[in-house]
């Protein structure tokens, strides 16, 4: 099944067929667990959010019109889990961080000089990683996708919902908002 393309595989799973949709989750489920992550940063909200995507989907498959691709109607559908995920998590406990369990595995691949290095790489990631999480979360959903998701603003813009344009201002507000918070250690 892998060298089907993803509109075949959606139509047959609007048929019915299971195995088509389970394709389709494999195909993206890593992607989609990754883009959810850098939102949370935590593995079991992260596995619940994306579990979620997919049963959403699973669900609302027969009312997707694919005007749209597949891809980017599923990146919608878990970048809206996300952040409303993040609103519910702020009316209840207010702010507070979500930095306990981020994996550094997606940081450059450094190998450190002394002790110093490594102290040092350490706490500018954390300090990184909490200034990203201060960010609006319209700022962060775009900085999410184009930065670490590697998408285009284009891809981006589809999957929030707003122009190119709007996606490229966020992108330049966060940028201006990171650097304010972390010269100190630039």
């Amino acid at each position: 099944m892998e060298d089907i393309p993803d509109d075949s595989l959606v139509k047959k799973a609007k048929r019915g067929d299971v195995e088509a949709f389970t394709e389709l989750v494999r195909r993206y489920q890593k992607k989609i667990y990754n883009t959810i992550f850098q939102f949370t940063r935590n593995h079991l909200d992260a596995d619940d959010l994306a579990q979620e995507t997919f049963m959403k989907a699973f669900k609302s498959l027969k009312e997707f019109k694919q005007k749209s691709s597949f891809f980017t109607w599923l990146y919608r559908i878990a970048v809206n889990l996300s952040l409303n995920f993040f609103k519910k998590r702020e009316k209840e406990k207010g702010r507070r961080e979500f930095l306990e369990n981020y994996s550094s595995s997606e940081g450059a691949d450094f190998s450190p000089a002394s002790p110093e290095n490594y102290s040092y790489k350490r706490e500018l990631e954390k300090k990184v990683k909490e200034a990203i999480d201060t960010l609006p979360l319209a700022y962060k959903a775009s900085f999410i996708l184009v930065v670490f998701q590697g998408m285009t603003h284009a891809q981006a813009s589809q999957i929030l919902r707003c122009s190119e344009n709007t996606v490229s201002w966020r992108m330049h507000k966060a940028r201006k908002i990171l650097q304010n918070k972390l010269k100190s250690y630039f």
